[in-house]
């Protein structure tokens, strides 16, 4: 296995390839998420269920004006106090375009990582697909190694060591109030 660096990785996504990268949690596997044909490689890859959407990593808050939602001024507050941060918030689709991320369910899940060099990748790359790097059912990648053990040559790899974190914080600000769907230490909604 042969890794690649940061910069390396932001032209390749850009290209429409596919990586294995350190998040704020674990490794993802991940992928442009403008390049419907990537998008769907990933589901491959990973054998996923076609019907289950993939979250999305963003750079910055202009990225989510890339994507056909709409943010109420109470998420906005929300995502101000926990973004940057190991928080995924569910948001409404609320136009057309986006049908081969949200899968039919009409939302999309949004994270905008506090990991420094992850931000700098998405900055550059622009927003990606980002699940977990494991086969469907499979224990979560904790190192490179373990990702290489599912997927092999099929991916690059950018080395971030060994990551043991909880999983991110998962929030559906569709609802009023919003509701917390996955707790993580520390995170509290108000």
């Amino acid at each position: 296995m042969k890794f690649i660096s940061w910069h390396d990785a932001s032209g390749r996504l850009r290209e429409g390839e596919v990586g294995v990268v350190p998040t704020d949690t674990i490794y993802g596997i991940v992928g442009s998420a403008f390049k419907p044909d990537t998008v769907e490689r990933i589901y491959e890859l990973r054998k996923r269920e076609r019907d289950n959407p993939l979250i999305v990593l963003i750079g910055s808050w202009d990225d989510l004006d890339r994507f056909p939602v709409t943010v109420p001024e109470r998420t906005r507050e929300l995502l101000g106090r926990v973004w940057p941060g190991a928080v995924s918030v569910i948001i409404a689709v609320t136009g057309p375009g986006a049908e081969y991320i949200h899968r039919g369910k009409g939302s999309i899940a949004f994270r905008m990582p506090a990991k420094p060099e992850l931000r700098e990748l998405l900055q550059s790359s622009g927003p990606l697909v980002a699940p977990s790097a494991n086969l469907a059912g499979e224990t979560p990648s904790a190192t490179p190694q373990e990702a290489f053990e599912y997927f092999g040559d099929e991916v690059f790899y950018v080395d971030g060591g060994e990551l043991k974190n909880p999983p991110s914080a998962l929030v559906d600000a569709r609802t009023d109030p919003m509701r917390v769907l996955r707790p993580a230490p520390g995170f509290k909604l108000q």
